[in-house]
């Protein structure tokens, strides 16, 4: 058995388990599997990560049966699955994130530009033209476009302080991504892979409906996105936003793709990149806790932010943001 693989897996099962029973028990199953473990171990990790590795094996058929079955659904289909890994990324593209965007978004004075760094499809591209509610301790906090326009997502979002509602949609003149395989919202095929990537379980229904509508509204108005290594295309792009705009760097579950050392260069980049561009710069991350150290340090020793991203602005924590934008929270950083 290989033991990485085994690790990797079970705790998989444990992060899932709240979220994705069947993908829970699939992962659980892998990991104490000898020979679904010794094969994933031939894969290179980026191929063989969990997330990938189910997407790969609905692509291809094996459907969403309990792990007995689904098991030799996958070692029939197993050389289809590994092609399909090798050609494919795991590039959750969940437009229900611009809930947790929003709430810093729109208290940015004057236009605002938008540069998403791991864009896939660019959904996350237009927080201004979805509708929002925000479920606050003192009632219901709703925000919509003026447009009036019908069929657009709908995004609610769970919220611990009132204050922190929007009031207001930002206004964006400028959005533009960077990616290193972008989707093409009008190619059915790779919409369709996006919706494989979202994760079977009842919490997660609605978001294949919300992938949906937000496709809908990225197709009427394709985003920009540049392919390429964010280290190598971020101030290049930037560059390009108007001058009078305030550009938003963002990202959400990026930087794990990264090794340390990548990381570290790409928050050297964006912390002088207003400087080196002429622009006034805001970097607005959610990323998993352990993505960057300066920003563990600066969170109090008793948080755990298991299962949410840690919202941060130019570095500093200000939220936890829930992964698929359901939850914001931001009385763990209020002194």
């Amino acid at each position: 058995m290989d033991a990485d693989v085994a690790r990797r897996y079970h705790s998989f099962a444990a992060w899932a388990a709240g979220s994705s029973p069947l993908y829970a028990a699939w992962a659980e199953g892998v990991a104490r599997d000898a020979e679904l473990t010794d094969r994933i171990g031939r894969l290179s990790e980026r191929e063989g990560q969990p997330n990938l590795v189910f997407a790969a094996a609905r692509w291809v058929g094996c459907g969403l049966d309990p792990f007995p079955r689904w098991r030799e659904r996958i070692l029939a289909a197993w050389d289809d699955l590994v092609q399909v890994a090798a050609t494919r990324r795991t590039q959750t593209n969940e437009a229900g994130r611009c809930a947790t965007l929003l709430p810093v978004l729109a208290g940015i004075p004057g236009p605002i530009a938008l540069l998403e760094t791991g864009a896939a499809a660019g959904l996350c591209l237009f927080p201004d033209r979805y509708a929002y509610s925000y479920d606050t301790p003192a009632g219901a906090r709703e925000i919509a476009p003026d447009t009036g326009a019908r069929g657009i997502p709908f995004l609610p979002c769970r919220l611990d302080d009132v204050t922190s509602a929007p009031s207001r949609m930002p206004e964006v003149v400028w959005r533009a991504g960077i990616d290193l395989s972008p989707i093409d919202v009008t190619d059915a095929e790779a919409v369709g892979w996006l919706e494989t990537l979202i994760w079977p379980g009842s919490v997660h229904d609605d978001r294949v409906a919300r992938l949906r509508a937000a496709v809908a509204v990225a197709r009427a108005d394709p985003p920009r996105i540049e392919a390429g290594d964010i280290l190598d295309r971020l101030e290049g792009v930037a560059a390009q936003s108007p001058p009078d705009a305030t550009l938003v760097v963002f990202h959400s579950a990026v930087l794990l793709y990264l090794d340390a050392e990548e990381r570290r260069r790409f928050a050297d980049l964006v912390d002088g990149l207003g400087a080196r561009i002429g622009r006034r710069v805001l970097w607005l991350s959610n990323e998993t806790a352990g993505t960057l150290a300066e920003i563990d340090d600066r969170m109090s020793p008793g948080l755990n932010p298991t299962g949410s991203f840690v919202q941060t602005v130019d570095g500093i924590p200000v939220a936890l943001a829930g992964q698929h934008g359901g939850t914001y929270e931001v009385s763990p950083f209020r002194l």
